[in-house]
């Protein structure tokens, strides 16, 4: 039979263990489709948040200074998603400690503020969304990444399932 212990089972020669380079470079590709993508999506987004609430909740258009406001905001929030976004994805995979969509999520902050500053009344949510989310008081949270932009679903989609693949690999290497 041979020397080798039933208990370290080495891979044959002839087979590559963990993801190939060419894996590793479709994943950093991916992440820089779903970065680009969420730094297009992010300011956009805050600004239909702020329009979207302030009709619901005081049913009319948010006031121009309002408007304005989410502008700022939003353009704050892809300067500084952005950046934490790109730095996340550029980790390798099992350095991430959160991922993108939980990164996004903290976007809300800026139409939150937005919206406190402008004196909208918080809108109404579940135990669930109150204790998973407690600053998000106008139920903003993204629950995908089609919710901040549909064209971030693909994006998100290939990332996630390059990430999988790869972490496959190495776990089955």
């Amino acid at each position: 039979m041979g020397a080798r212990s039933a208990a370290s089972p080495e891979p044959p020669s002839d087979q590559p263990t963990g993801p190939s380079q060419e894996d590793l470079l479709r994943l950093a590709e991916y992440a820089t489709v779903l970065a680009d993508g969420v730094e297009s999506a992010l300011g956009p987004w805050v600004q239909r948040s702020v329009e979207q609430v302030h009709v619901r909740q005081l049913l009319r258009r948010p006031p121009e200074e309002v408007r304005e406001a989410a502008v700022r905001a939003g353009d704050e929030a892809v300067a500084t998603i952005g950046p934490q976004m790109r730095a996340l994805l550029a980790l390798d995979i099992d350095e991430q400690r959160t991922g993108p969509l939980a990164l996004l999520r903290t976007a809300t902050a800026y139409p939150t503020r937005v919206l406190v500053e402008a004196g909208v009344p918080p809108v109404a949510r579940d135990e669930f969304q109150q204790t998973q989310f407690p600053d998000d008081l106008f139920d903003l949270c993204p629950a995908s990444f089609a919710d901040v932009d549909p064209s971030l679903h693909e994006a998100g989609i290939v990332w996630g399932a390059a990430k999988a693949h790869v972490h496959l690999a190495r776990r089955r290497g």
